[in-house]
């Protein structure tokens, strides 16, 4: 299942409903009005009706409800969204069973081990559109002390997007970055997570938009590149050949299905 390529998903707490429409409205590609960690347990009931009512009042928002993966919450939380998804449900500390559960689009969240584990799996759900990394709760779950570039997540970041590529559904969404004065390192890390084969992430501040967009945009010059190949690769084909010389660069299919992908995410086709 497919779902639009979404760079930023910017959380906004559930228990604070006059924050959802200046998140709707900070440029960021959607919204996660977010019920579980960033809501106290006694506030989770109000949380739930400001996202229904907000919702019920802007159909065909783009925004997703994070939900509570928990036996006395999940049914609930999922009951109460249904008649009002807006985009789908993201399930945290995502497992087989719970995304299973939902009839809704699924985000999966991946952030535990038993998440790795199960990854393809659960990508492989007709209802889960694409997958997400949080690095901090997998952290705590694995014992893993990041460094800067958090090199020791490659593995698994590599895992989210081969399980993300076979199922054929989007590009994962990778983790929030929580340093909110870094601008620099929030876009050299967006720039990794581009690199390494996301397609966005899940971001905590309006004020972060930008610069992810700016880092999951490709580059002027790729765009020229990937325009060049293609129509070098397409006049090719229409002469029966399969392959293409472009200033020195060997090109065929795979490279060509390469060069789509860039002008895509540029929306240019």
């Amino acid at each position: 299942m497919q779902t639009p390529s979404l760079r930023t998903s910017l959380y906004v707490p559930g228990d604070r409903p006059e924050r959802f429409d200046k998140a709707l409205h900070s440029g960021a590609d959607s919204v996660i009005i977010d019920l579980e960690d960033a809501v106290a347990d006694a506030a989770k009931p109000h949380a739930r009706e400001h996202a229904v009512d907000w919702l019920r009042s802007n159909p065909g928002t783009p925004a997703w409800v994070r939900v509570n993966n928990r036996s006395d919450l999940l049914s609930v939380d999922l009951d109460a969204i249904s008649p009002v998804s807006g985009l789908g449900v993201v399930i945290p500390k995502a497992d087989l069973a719970a995304c299973a559960q939902a009839s809704l689009p699924v985000v999966a969240l991946i952030e535990t081990s038993v998440g790795v584990v199960q990854a393809r799996e659960i990508a492989a759900l007709p209802n889960v559109v694409r997958l997400a990394l949080g690095e901090a709760d997998l952290a705590a779950d694995l014992g893993i002390e990041p460094s800067v570039d958090h090199r020791e997540f490659v593995a698994i970041r590599s895992e989210i997007v081969v399980a993300s590529a076979a199922a054929m559904i989007a590009a994962p969404a990778g983790p929030v970055f929580t340093d909110l004065e870094d601008d620099d390192g929030l876009a050299v890390s967006s720039d990794q997570l581009r690199r390494q084969g996301f397609g966005g992430r899940s971001i905590l501040h309006p004020r972060q938009v930008g610069a992810v967009h700016r880092a999951f945009a490709p580059p002027a010059e790729r765009v020229v590149w990937a325009r060049r190949i293609l129509d070098a690769f397409r006049s090719a084909q229409s002469e029966g050949r399969a392959v293409v010389i472009v200033d020195g660069e060997f090109v065929d299919a795979a490279v060509a299905r390469r060069a789509e992908a860039v002008l895509a995410v540029a929306g240019n086709p």
